[in-house]
């Protein structure tokens, strides 16, 4: 499984989003989420609107480029019309792994055309995944459901998708029982075990409790 650290690896809010937080991610191993958008003319990392400074989406790739062969960069697109950008910046690092979700719908397509590794995405609310078919991958959340379910999990990779799943702590409610039905639901299935490490992925604000849960039971399957 890979592990992506919601907004980098910090202990502290004030250090979200921050190039310290990006780099002890990178330095772990771990893959990151960011949400990108535009302020300025330029692309920079932030959820909502900025009203100050922000770190910019160029510093971040930058910095994933002192960490070969690089974990994944999950994209979380906040705003319409950055496509050319985005492939601008991101088809002169053909080796960068990344993926662009949370488009709408018709900018999504966008991303499609233009080559982007896109995802698109499943909830109480995208019961029916836009674009499927030309996804990459699917991004499993949960806004009302406590968790996402492992059935879906394992279906989506029985399916041939990449899959990044929404950990319940995201949304300020418990981790620990979603994480351990899901260990389960992935130690019953016959998945291969190299298929669940190269497609699967976890958002967490906690990747390294999640690096030592889930390795854990590989340990002890051993």
């Amino acid at each position: 499984m890979i592990l992506l650290a919601h907004r980098g690896l910090w202990k502290v809010k004030d250090e979200q989003n921050t190039l310290e937080a990006y780099r002890a991610a990178f330095a772990r191993g771990y893959g990151v989420e960011l949400d990108v958008r535009d302020a300025g003319g330029a692309l920079v990392i932030s959820h909502d609107l900025p009203t100050g400074p922000c770190l910019s989406f160029q510093a971040v790739l930058d910095l994933h480029a002192d960490f070969p062969p690089g974990p994944v960069i999950a994209i979380n697109i906040k705003a319409d019309g950055l496509t050319s950008r985005l492939a601008e910046m991101l088809h002169l690092r053909p080796s960068t792994p990344y993926f662009c979700f949370d488009m709408s719908v018709p900018d999504a397509l966008h991303y499609v055309r233009a080559g982007l590794c896109a995802f698109t995405r499943h909830s109480e609310y995208e019961a029916d995944p836009s674009f499927y078919r030309e996804a990459h991958g699917i991004w499993l959340d949960r806004f009302v459901d406590p968790w996402v379910d492992p059935a879906e999990i394992v279906s989506q990779l029985r399916r041939g998708k990449k899959v990044a799943v929404v950990s319940p702590e995201l949304h300020r409610k418990p981790h620990t029982l979603a994480w351990s039905l899901w260990r389960e639901a992935l130690r019953a299935s016959d998945l291969p075990a190299a298929l669940i490490d190269q497609h699967l992925m976890l958002c967490t604000d906690f990747p390294d409790e999640a690096h030592a849960f889930f390795n854990q039971d590989r340990a002890g399957d051993q």
